[in-house]
């Protein structure tokens, strides 16, 4: 009796492991039995693209770690760090600063690993650390045209020069970091860094690894900016199947289900008759309305299907923008980058909170962000 015992319980503990997979599923078989839909429309809602590119990411890092690099790099900043507040607080500055030119997703993919080996040989608070790197990266990517999904949507349908676009982000992603950097320095502990020294371990283990998964990385990312994210996903998987299979087999490959399901389901949600109705009825030629309109939709379904939505019944490129990166913080399904860190990160009770303190930034910083913009702007 107590090996089924064992087993039942080993799969409660991986379905619960998993829920967002099995909630985002159950979403997506409920609604495509309901609403039935043509494949094409599927097709749409999977983003393959993003799910392409999310799969080169993953190998790419995964390669990067196996090679010891994220250890060598972890001991060399704590080196240069005197307290807890400091280094967390020059991870952030680091986080937000990436994410305007690498992407919100692809700095998450460097700095969360770091912050969880820094936190293995040290006693920075790993779940803090990376519930403030998801609102880094939220934070840091609204100010660039290129810093996230929605931003490069938008910048591409209004066809504003960069410059324009970057200056106009300007106020709410200056009111963004601002509260963020106050709240680091409030949160995070004011000791000293306490080493570990049996976990200190700064050896590259492999440096060809190493070598090819930098260049995977940025390989990747520039095709993924040149729309051949597909291209560059299928390389790198035969590359590490013939040089590095064990990195494969390391990989979160239900993280990419995850995200799939979160696609088709969110996707079919925001194009129901019934969503469309209500937004019709609603007048986005008014700033306020199509702030909060832009912050609620962001809520629900998250900030990229939301700009998808809203992107033809609003009348101002800038102020959608605006609304849909600020909508990005609040509940996690806000932006998909805040899932990717807490999935990335695998922290007890992590996703409780970050909704502790993600929520309540949102309150404080939406009404303080209007004020910016519409001030400013």
């Amino acid at each position: 009796m107590r090996e089924p015992t064992r087993a039942g319980a080993e799969w409660r503990a991986k379905l619960q492991a998993e829920w967002l997979l099995l909630l985002f599923a159950t979403l997506t078989i409920a609604l495509a039995v309901f609403d039935p839909r043509p494949l094409t429309d599927y097709q749409h809602w999977l983003q393959v693209p993003t799910l392409a590119g999310l799969t080169g990411l993953l190998i790419a890092i995964q390669g990067i770690r196996d090679s010891g690099l994220v250890q060598h790099a972890a001991v060399a900043v704590v080196a240069r760090a005197h307290s807890l507040r400091s280094l967390g607080l020059l991870l952030v500055s680091a986080t937000a600063l990436l994410s305007m030119v690498l992407t919100n997703d692809v700095s998450l993919f460097l700095a969360v690993p770091l912050t969880l080996t820094i936190g293995g040989i040290s006693n920075l608070p790993v779940l803090r650390m990376v519930v403030l790197e998801a609102l880094a990266v939220n934070a840091g990517s609204t100010l660039s045209p290129i810093g996230n999904p929605q931003n490069l949507l938008l910048w591409q349908h209004s066809q504003l020069p960069f410059l324009h676009f970057t200056l106009a982000m300007l106020p709410a992603a200056a009111v963004m970091f601002a509260l963020l950097a106050a709240f680091t320095l409030l949160w995070l502990p004011r000791e000293r860094i306490e080493l570990i020294p049996e976990r200190l371990d700064g050896q590259v283990t492999s440096g060809w690894l190493g070598a090819c998964s930098m260049a995977a990385l940025a390989g990747m990312v520039v095709l993924m900016e040149y729309h051949h994210a597909a291209l560059g996903a299928a390389l790198l998987l035969a590359m590490f199947a013939l040089l590095a299979r064990s990195s494969l087999a390391r990989i979160d490959w239900l993280l990419l289900l995850t995200f799939a399901a979160i696609f088709l389901g969110l996707g079919h949600a925001a194009g129901l008759p019934l969503v469309r109705h209500a937004l019709d009825r609603l007048d986005f030629s008014q700033p306020l309305t199509l702030y909060a309109g832009g912050i609620l939709a962001s809520q629900l379904i998250s900030n990229v299907p939301s700009t998808v939505l809203l992107l033809e019944r609003a009348p101002d490129a800038i102020a959608l923008a605006v609304a849909v990166n600020v909508g990005g913080f609040g509940l996690a399904s806000g932006s998909l980058a805040n899932l990717i860190a807490l999935r990335l990160a695998k922290q007890p009770q992590g996703l409780r909170l970050f909704h502790l303190v993600s929520i309540p930034f949102l309150l404080v910083c939406a009404p303080l962000v209007y004020l910016a913009w519409r001030g400013l702007g």
